[in-house]
C-alpha cells in the first residue's frame, strides 16, 4: 500500500522544492557532529548516562520549540499512532544511541559513521516491501556505489584503526533499529507535524533511559564544563533540530531516497574530524567520499517517464 504525503497542518501551500534539500544538509551535518561529540565524551559518560543526558536536553529544546508562537498544531495521536511514536522512540531515540554510544567506546567514530550506512540499504529494501516504494534501477545501482565507497573509506581507515566485533555488531545493530525506526515514522508524517512525532518520540527515549539518571547526575558532576557542553550540543543540533529537519524532509521525500543521502554521513565526519581533532584522513578516504557523492547522485535520478505520444508517432 503506497502512503500518501499531506500538506503539514497549518499550511496551505506547499513548500518550495529548495526546502526538503537544505533541511537534508542540515540533518547529514548535524548526524556527521555526533559522531565526533560522542567519541570526544566517551571516556567521560557511560552509553546509557550520555543517552540521556542528550535526550533530555531534545526534549526540553524540542518543548520550547512546541510552544513558540506560529509551532505546527499538535494533533491527538490514534492507537496506532502511538504505538508507532512509541516504537520510534525506544528503537530510535533509545537502542539506537545507546548501542552507538557503547560501540563508539570500541571502534573509531569514522568506523561508526561508515558501519552505519547499513541503514539506508534496510530502509530501501523496507520502504519497497511496506510503504509501496518502487526499488528502481538507479537506486540500486546508486546504493552500490554509494556503498563501495564507504566500504572505500573503512578499508583505509583499517590500515590505522583496529575495530572490535563487539563494537562493530553493536553499531551495525544502531543502523538495523534506524531503518526500521525510518519506515515506521513515514506514515505518521502525512498527518503529525515533523516536531510533533520527534518531541514525542524523543520523550518516549529519555523516559526508557531514566535508569541511566543515577549515572548522569554522578558523571555530570564530575566532568568539565567543556564536556557538559558537547552533552548540551548532543542534545540541541544533532537531536532536536536535526531530527527534526529529517522529519520534515520525510514528509516531503520518499524514505528509500531520503535514507541513501546519509552515505554523505561518512565524508562529513571526516571532514569534521580533520577540522575539530586535527586527524588527517588517509587519501583513499577521499576517493571513497567521492564515490559516497556520486552515488548519492545515481540513487536520487528519477527513472525517464514512458513517452505519452500517440500510437504510431515516436517522441522526439
Amino acid at each position: 500500500m503506497t502512503i500518501r504525503t499531506q500538506a503539514p497542518a497549518g499550511t496551505s501551500t506547499p513548500p518550495r522544492a529548495a526546502l526538503p534539500l537544505l533541511a537534508v544538509a542540515v540533518t547529514l551535518v548535524l548526524w556527521a557532529s555526533a559522531f565526533v561529540a560522542i567519541r570526544y565524551l566517551v571516556e567521560d559518560f557511560s552509553p546509557g548516562a550520555l543517552s540521556l543526558g542528550r535526550l533530555l536536553v531534545g526534549s526540553a529544546v524540542l518543548t520550547l520549540l512546541a510552544l513558540r508562537p506560529g509551532a505546527p498544531r499538535m494533533v491527538r495521536p490514534t492507537r496506532v499512532e502511538w504505538v508507532r511514536l512509541v516504537a520510534i522512540g525506544l528503537l530510535w531515540f533509545a537502542f539506537y544511541n545507546i548501542a552507538l554510544n557503547a560501540g563508539e567506546r570500541l571502534v573509531d567514530a569514522g568506523t561508526a559513521a561508515m558501519l552505519i550506512q547499513v541503514s539506508p540499504i534496510v530502509v530501501a529494501v523496507l520502504a519497497a516491501m511496506f510503504l509501496g516504494e518502487r526499488f528502481t534501477v538507479w537506486l540500486g545501482v546508486g546504493l552500490a556505489v554509494a556503498f563501495s565507497g564507504v566500504s572505500l573509506i573503512a578499508s583505509a581507515a583499517g590500515q590505522q584503526t583496529h575495530a572490535d566485533p563487539i563494537g562493530v555488531g553493536l553499531v551495525l545493530a544502531a543502523a538495523v533499529a534506524y531503518g526500521v525506526a525510518a519506515i515506521v515514522q513515514k506514515p505518521l508524517m502525512s498527518r503529525l507535524s515533523s516536531l510533533q512525532v520527534v518531541l514525542t518520540a524523543c520523550t518516549v527515549g529519555a523516559v526508557a533511559c531514566l535508569p541511566w539518571a543515577g549515572e548522569l547526575v554522578r558523571q555530570t558532576l564530575a566532568s568539565q564544563p567543556s564536556d557538559v557542553a558537547w552533552v548540551v550540543y548532543l542534545g540541541v543540533f544533532p537531536t532536536a533540530i536535526a531530527f527534526t529537519t529529517y522529519g520534515f524532509a520525510l514528509r516531503h521525500m520518499r524514505a528509500s531516497s531520503l535514507a541513501v543521502t546519509t552515505f554523505l554521513v561518512p565524508p562529513i565526519t571526516i571532514v569534521l574530524g580533520w577540522l575539530l581533532l586535527d586527524e588527517v584522513p588517509p587519501a583513499l578516504a577521499f576517493v571513497g567520499g567521492a564515490l559516497c557523492i556520486v552515488g548519492v547522485l545515481i540513487a536520487r535520478r528519477r527513472p525517464r517517464r514512458p513517452s505519452s505520444a500517440p500510437p504510431g508517432q515516436r517522441a522526439t
